[in-house]
C-alpha cells in the first residue's frame, strides 16, 4: 500500500523558493546587523584598492612603460598618502566622549552633564525632587568623567564617586559627601528630596564646573 506523502512525514520537507525568493531571503538575512557590522569600511576599500593598484603598477609590463624610479616614486607617494588617511581618519582620537561610558550609577546612561542638568532642571520645575536629585548627581559624576577628572568603574555607588572626586576638589569632600547621601536617599531609601536638597546638589555642581582641580604634579592640568 502506498501511503500519501503527508501520511509519510514528508509534509515537513521545505519548500525550495525560486530566484526571486531566494534573492529575497539572502537581502533579509544580509541586512541584519552582525553583516552590517563586517561590511568593509572606507578605510578598508582604499586600503584594498592601494594594494590592487600597486600590485598592477609594479607588473613587468608596468614597469617597463614607466621606468623603475617613476614606479618606485608613485609608490612612495601613494603610501604616504594612505599613511596619512589613516592617521587622519583610521586612529581612534582622542575626544571628550572617549572616556564616557554608557553605565553611570548603575544604569544605562549616556547622556552627556549638559542634558543631565537641562533634565534635572525640568525636573525641579515640576516639583519632582527626588526625580531632580538623581538627575543633578548623574550630571556631576558625568561632568568629572567628560573632564578626564573620574574613571569610575561599571558599578561604582555614589559615595565611591564622591570619594573619587574629592582628590581632585579636596575642599568640596563634604559636599560632595552629602550630594552622595542625598543620592542615596531619593533612589535607593524611597525618600522624596526636597527643592533645599535639590539645591544643595545644584550648588555642588556648579561649583566643580567653575573650580580648577588639584591633581598630582606630576600630571598636567587640563581642566
Amino acid at each position: 500500500m502506498i501511503l500519501p506523502l503527508a501520511a509519510r512525514g514528508l509534509s515537513a520537507i521545505p519548500l525550495i523558493p525560486d530566484g526571486d525568493g531566494a534573492r529575497k531571503l539572502a537581502e533579509r538575512e544580509l541586512a541584519k546587523p552582525e553583516y552590517q557590522a563586517a561590511k568593509p569600511t572606507v578605510i578598508d576599500q582604499w586600503a584594498r584598492a592601494f594594494v590592487d593598484f600597486l600590485n598592477d603598477l609594479f607588473t613587468g609590463k608596468n614597469v617597463g612603460g614607466l621606468g623603475p624610479w617613476a614606479a618606485i616614486v608613485i609608490g612612495i607617494v601613494l603610501a604616504a598618502a594612505l599613511i596619512a588617511v589613516l592617521v587622519m581618519w583610521g586612529r581612534p582620537r582622542r575626544s571628550r566622549t572617549r572616556a564616557v561610558g554608557s553605565v553611570l550609577l548603575g544604569a544605562a546612561d549616556d547622556r552627556m552633564a549638559a542634558q543631565l542638568r537641562a533634565e534635572a532642571e525640568r525636573a525641579a520645575h515640576d516639583e519632582d525632587w527626588a526625580a531632580a536629585i538623581v538627575l543633578r548627581y548623574r550630571a556631576i559624576a558625568r561632568a568629572l568623567m567628560e573632564r578626564d577628572l573620574l574613571s569610575p568603574a561599571p558599578g561604582a555607588t555614589a559615595q565611591t564617586i564622591s570619594r573619587e572626586a574629592a582628590s581632585p576638589f579636596p575642599a568640596e569632600a563634604d559636599a560632595l559627601h552629602e550630594a552622595a547621601v542625598a543620592f542615596d536617599d531619593v533612589r535607593y531609601l524611597g525618600r522624596p528630596g526636597s527643592a533645599a536638597l535639590y539645591r544643595t546638589v545644584a550648588d555642588t555642581d556648579e561649583r566643580l564646573r567653575a573650580l580648577r582641580p588639584q591633581l598630582d604634579e606630576r600630571s598636567p592640568v587640563t581642566a
